[in-house]
């Protein structure tokens, strides 16, 4: 069965002239003429049968940019390619930003668009593959596995390593994609809990009449559509841990009845007789300020305290920078190869930059989600600006057709390193994602010699401790006799400063 395309145009003539063009690339085209019959289509298809979105940013009523918050609120996660006029380059821009994975300028050529929907599935096939992989994998994470030196973030986990110790609910707190589920399965990892299940609940995701029956479990035959005895997720995690994600969300109805099962530690199944006995440990997590809600009455004050005894409280990526190209280099390293046929062996100056100057209003997720798209999508060994067209639109702003030579220039030319090196050391063909990491492969794909390796290594630390040599010895756990050896022996004459060859 073809691949279904959505597309939203309230122009006739468009429609039909990219319901011919998606028909000739194999695909099965679907149309609305507006923003409320798109919404209204989405709602009538099977789940999983909407592969993208071809949308009109401007369209009487309900624009491109609510069609794609609406379809954000639903829950539906598709790639949409956004069409816009010449003279609608800022507006593609806040498309961008909203989350569009491509833009088109109409009127748009068969083979852009072709390329656009090609790109577009893709990346979402890859995206499943990779989230069920990490899922699977997750299971025995733990703190040495969080990618950070951020001295915010080092406080985070020196308080959640306190906090895995007991068995006290803990509320995280934080903006969306900060990390807040790693957070919870580091707890967990570390907690005496570790080999218990692990549940995962988003509470942000679930229509209100389903909630009370996903947490607590129902009976059969108790509402329309029960035709099944279903145990719920307290139960599931019994003696491990349940997470609920965005608990700022439950209905008042349910909080009464989650109140009830972490102060009293049971449950009751819609429409069951008695009530359930459960042994978990309970992690919350909230983007929300839970205390604004309670004094709106929209969450309950003595839940609130239940969850909140134990606090943590994750910053968001745009107040830890440093973090940026160390989680770079961790999904370049995750990623590269995934499905794509191709190893990735760094990323431009320029990239990196562009990637670091960027707020990330969405955090790691978004970031983890730009490096996924570019690995996929290189055509070649080092990512550049080109790969984050996204990033690159909010930073810099979109121009029309490619970008300028000068541009270009920029990517390809030998880009200069995050901090210089010390003398002696091989000069670099693209930007280190992080001063000090050392490559292991050579330019031919081979792993480099143990020799040259541990050259780059004294080098690097003996500029990092400023010359210090006691210090380096010391970091490096070898004597200083050895180490004056080892420079020796590599040819490198030091008496203090830099080192430089004899």
């Amino acid at each position: 069965m073809s691949d279904t395309i959505l597309i939203v145009d309230d122009d006739p003539v468009q429609r039909r002239l990219l319901d011919a063009t998606v028909r000739k690339l194999g695909y099965a085209p679907i149309l609305a003429e507006g923003g409320e019959m798109a919404l209204s289509v989405v709602d009538d298809l099977k789940e999983g049968n909407l592969r993208a979105v071809i949308l009109d940013l401007m369209m009487p009523g309900m624009d491109g940019i609510e069609v794609m918050e609406r379809l954000r609120r639903r829950g539906i996660d598709v790639p949409v390619i956004v069409q816009t006029a010449k003279g609608g380059v800022e507006t593609a821009v806040t498309a961008m930003r909203a989350g569009a994975f491509d833009f088109v300028v109409k009127p748009v050529a068969p083979e852009r668009l072709g390329a656009a929907i090609r790109n577009a599935l893709k990346v979402e096939a890859l995206e499943d593959k990779e989230r069920r992989k990490f899922v699977k994998a997750a299971g025995g994470f733990s703190f040495r596995d969080i990618v950070t030196r951020s001295p915010a973030m080092e406080r985070v986990i020196r308080l959640a390593r306190k906090a895995a110790a007991s068995d006290i609910p803990i509320l995280i707190e934080g903006e969306s994609g900060v990390g807040k589920e790693l957070i919870a399965r580091a707890i967990r990892g570390e907690s005496s809990r570790r080999s218990k299940p692990f549940i995962t609940v988003n509470c942000g995701a679930i229509p209100d009449n389903l909630v009370e029956s996903i947490l607590f479990g129902h009976e059969k035959g108790s509402f329309t559509g029960a035709t099944e005895k279903h145990i719920g997720k307290f139960v599931e995690a019994n003696n491990g841990t349940l997470f609920l994600d965005e608990i700022g969300e439950l209905p008042p109805e349910v909080q009464v009845k989650l109140l009830r099962a972490v102060q009293e530690g049971e449950v009751d199944p819609v429409g069951g007789r008695s009530t359930i006995k459960v042994n978990i440990r309970l992690i919350s997590a909230t983007n929300r300020n839970l205390i604004e809600r309670v004094r709106e009455g929209r969450f309950r004050e003595d839940l609130f305290y239940r969850l909140n005894v134990f606090p943590i409280t994750v910053p968001p990526l745009r107040e830890r920078r440093e973090d940026i190209p160390l989680l770079v280099q961790h999904f370049i390293a995750r990623f590269s190869g995934s499905g794509s046929g191709r190893r990735i062996s760094g990323i431009s100056a320029h990239a990196l930059d562009l990637l670091s100057a960027y707020d990330w209003p969405g955090n790691i997720r978004q970031l983890e989600n730009a490096v996924f798209r570019a690995v996929v999508l290189s055509d070649g060994e080092v990512l550049t600006a080109e790969e984050f067209p996204q990033i690159r639109a909010q930073v810099e702003g979109i121009k029309e057709g490619e970008a300028v030579e000068e541009e270009r220039r920029d990517e390809t030319e030998v880009a200069p390193v995050a901090r210089a090196g010390p003398p002696g050391l091989p000069s670099q063909r693209r930007q280190p994602l992080h001063p000090g990491l050392f490559s292991a492969i050579d330019d031919n794909g081979h792993v480099r010699p143990l020799e040259l390796v541990e050259r780059e290594i004294i080098l690097f630390a003996i500029e990092h401790y400023g010359g210090q040599m006691s210090e380096v010895a010391r970091r490096l756990r070898i004597g200083r006799s050895t180490l004056y050896r080892k420079l020796k022996e590599m040819g490198i004459e030091y008496t203090g400063g830099s080192p430089g060859k004899e």
